[in-house]
């Protein structure tokens, strides 16, 4: 029998971190299709944020609005899979004209699609293909846009996570012309892909299925990246770096994308030298689904604590995965400043996620919703809490 919640201590409903929950969510089903990708951005400029999902945009119609589907782009399908697994919304030419980055599992170029305005969103128009970049890769796991601004340049750069072991890491950044070109942080990959800093210098690190990368000091593309192969198994997109018991010690938060379990990894030791190992001690947070291939945290009810918000993936390979045929669902878990009471909430069942997890305040009333976009459709799920 799966023990489906490990406690650290007890489940105490009194605390004040844990006072404003559960938090309720009403389920707005959008449209069905296979697609895994999905972004928010105000695409036509209204002010209002709209859902960009594999084939479609999805305008924000305000309150008591209906929410339609727009054309943005022709997906071929590849089996069971949309041709779709990582979209982002991106600014690419400059324009003031939110684009659409788009990557899928199988193909080396990484496309971008050019906003059209306003006047050719009205009347249904495809948006503009274009290549944004070559990952000369076909096991794209998942393809990110970076915040952080590894090149510290202001600019953004793109990252492509490879399921393939021993597929080099390339990072994509922009040159003095705007051209986006390649830069190997090493030679090892692996399914999973996290951004921060894991060994606790003040440098963000980037993590992988089969180990971690250590950012040097200065220019990070002038210098090789020390990689460290702690660990080597399959981990969601993202991994997620925090403090989450208050030690002071940056830990990692992950799902198992193909089998059962959400898990913390508590750090026990900093890294310091090349060859310093990093130690975790392992909790497991749940593991009555399978398949939590995307995780998010966000602050859900308003408090200033980020929330862990995750869920079963729909049929990640084919029904071949454990557990794959079992009812999908999707969680937050809370926790104390001390991680020492967890409690796992249930936001919806008979509805799963895809590759990505996103949150954004759609109707401007303080609080964030949940998007997600997988094969049982894209769906919104919508914050009740006040």
């Amino acid at each position: 029998m799966r023990n489906h919640l490990l406690q650290l201590g007890l489940i105490l409903p009194s605390l004040c971190a844990l006072a404003e929950h559960p938090v309720e969510f009403d389920v707005q089903l959008l449209a069905v299709d296979t697609n895994e990708g999905v972004a928010v951005a105000d695409y036509d400029n209204d002010g209002l944020l709209d859902i960009s999902a594999g084939r479609s945009w999805f305008r924000n119609p305000g309150k008591q609005g209906i929410w339609v589907g727009r054309p943005v782009r022709l997906i071929d399908e590849h089996g069971s899979f949309t041709r779709s697994n990582s979209e982002a919304a991106y600014d690419v030419n400059g324009d003031g004209l939110m684009d659409i980055v788009a990557s899928d599992f199988f193909s080396e170029p990484v496309y971008w699609y050019q906003n059209p305005g306003n006047t050719k969103l009205e009347r249904g128009e495809l948006w503009i293909p274009k290549l944004f970049i070559q990952t000369t890769q076909k096991t794209n796991e998942n393809g990110t846009l970076l915040n952080f601004d590894l090149y510290n340049d202001g600019k953004t750069e793109w990252i492509a996570n490879q399921w393939n072991k021993n597929a080099p890491l390339l990072v994509w950044h922009r040159n003095e012309n705007g051209d986006f070109i390649s830069h190997t942080i090493g030679q090892k990959n692996g399914h999973g892909i996290g951004f921060g800093d894991i060994n606790n210098d003040g440098r963000e690190d980037i993590l992988v299925g089969t180990g971690w990368y250590e950012r040097p000091r200065g220019d990070p593309y002038a210098q090789a990246w020390t990689y460290h192969p702690d660990w080597s198994r399959d981990f969601s997109c993202p991994m997620i770096v925090r403090d989450v018991n208050g030690d002071g010690l940056n830990d990692m938060i992950w799902g198992n994308p193909h089998d059962y379990g959400v898990f913390v990894w508590l750090a026990e030791t900093h890294a310091e030298g090349d060859h310093a190992k990093l130690q975790f001690k392992e909790v497991k947070l749940d593991d009555s689904f399978s398949q939590a291939h995307a995780i998010h945290m966000a602050d859900l009810d308003g408090d200033g604590r980020d929330e862990l918000i995750t869920g079963k993936r729909v049929r990640a390979h084919d029904g071949k995965d454990p557990g794959s045929s079992e009812e999908p669902l999707i969680v937050y878990y809370t926790w104390d400043e001390k991680f020492s009471a967890i409690q796992r909430h249930v936001i919806a069942k008979g509805c799963g996620t895809g590759l990505q997890i996103r949150t954004a305040d759609l109707d401007k009333d303080g609080d964030l919703e949940i998007i997600v976009a997988g094969k049982d459709g894209t769906q919104i799920l919508w914050n009740k809490h006040k």
